[in-house]
């Protein structure tokens, strides 16, 4: 079992050393390489996804990927900014389903934003598209408007385009998902608006046809918004597009506490992954030890599923992890009066510890 370990930039290292910790404790064959990534990439070799990090990548059996992103970078080109290598490794490895569950654990209900009677018991699978909409749609640049009352001014474009295979393949792992849990999916578009999701809410709904013991529920992106705050364990499955995908998943990461307990899972055709947390490298406390290495380890946790069918090894891990969290220790991100507070290297002893 080769694994591509990517740490990236910023907190990056911080939580894929204590991931790689608990992988290790679990005393499986892996092989793991790291190679640079992100900032650290263009750092090492002028480009955010060096072509060995590249070939690494495709040679692996799955990717544990840290964050990239760095202030400093921020007036490279875009081609050369640390966030393009995520991009190209969605786009190299052919990851079109991301997977983001969002659970809160019981521990963790008074570290939401709202109240605990609201969120008690959310449990959601966001299925976001990973591959197309307006993050890979062309033709996009700046140009002269050639249109308008401000023609001949420049204007930034981009193109929203979906392509009916697309919608069709992330349809079915929405569906397929959902069989395995309350049977419930909730696709979220803009049809009332936008061409490109009027064909998106017909294919879907096309594709249930093949899934009538799931239910399928159509809902515009604004109120599914709305609907995450006001009653969010309403939803079992969502599915949609990239862009909207991206936001409502952080929207949901808010509910659990901290968008530092939320892992994700990216996968191709044949359930090779990129396995990474949701937040970002947050550069801002970087190298102070603050940072929450629990999302980096239950998304080694879900690539042990998913990828490498290691069920009770994948129940191992969320199952200290769920212990740590009953004896109350808590990276500042989730502290709450009363609770322990730990830092990034204790916090993955911890979840080792309670390996064992």
């Amino acid at each position: 079992m080769k694994i591509a370990i990517l740490p990236g930039d910023g907190i990056g290292p911080e939580i894929m050393n204590e991931a790689v910790k608990v992988l290790n404790a679990l005393g499986e064959p892996f092989e793991l390489e790291t190679a640079q990534v992100g900032g650290a990439g263009y750092a090492a070799h002028g480009h955010p996804l060096p072509d060995g990090t590249l070939k690494l990548a495709k040679e692996a059996d799955a990717v544990l990927f840290g964050a990239v992103g760095d202030y400093q970078y921020d007036k490279l080109e875009r081609a050369l900014r640390p966030e393009q290598a995520i991009l190209g490794l969605r786009r190299e490895l052919g990851l079109f389903a991301n997977l983001r569950p969002a659970i809160l654990y019981p521990e963790l209900a008074g570290a939401s934003t709202l109240k605990p009677e609201v969120v008690s018991g959310l449990d959601i699978l966001i299925i976001r598209e990973l591959t197309g909409d307006i993050y890979f749609g062309k033709p996009r640049g700046v140009r002269e408007c050639p249109d308008g009352p401000f023609a001949g001014q420049r204007e930034g474009f981009d193109t929203m385009r979906y392509a009916e295979g697309e919608i069709r393949r992330i349809a079915h792992v929405a569906f397929q998902a959902a069989r395995k849990r309350s049977r419930r999916v909730t696709s979220v578009d803009k049809a009332n608006v936008l061409e490109t999701f009027q064909f998106w809410r017909d294919i879907v709904t096309e594709v249930h046809q093949e899934y009538q013991d799931v239910e399928l529920e159509h809902m515009y992106v604004d109120n599914a918004a709305m609907q995450l705050v006001r009653a969010p364990k309403k939803f079992d499955v969502i599915v949609t597009g990239n862009m909207f995908g991206d936001i409502l998943s952080d929207a949901a990461a808010m509910l659990t506490g901290s968008i530092g307990m939320l892992p994700s899972a990216s996968l191709d055709a044949n359930n090779k992954g990129l396995y990474e947390p949701s937040h970002g490298s947050a550069p801002d406390i970087a190298g102070k030890g603050m940072a929450n290495p629990l999302a980096t380890i239950l998304s080694s946790a879900m690539m042990l599923k998913f990828t490498f069918g290691r069920l009770e090894q994948a129940d191992r891990i969320e199952n200290a992890v769920k212990r740590v969290l009953a004896r109350g220790l808590r990276t500042p991100d989730i502290y709450e009066a009363g609770t322990i507070k730990v830092g990034t290297e204790e916090m993955g002893n911890a979840v080792v510890a309670a390996l064992q």
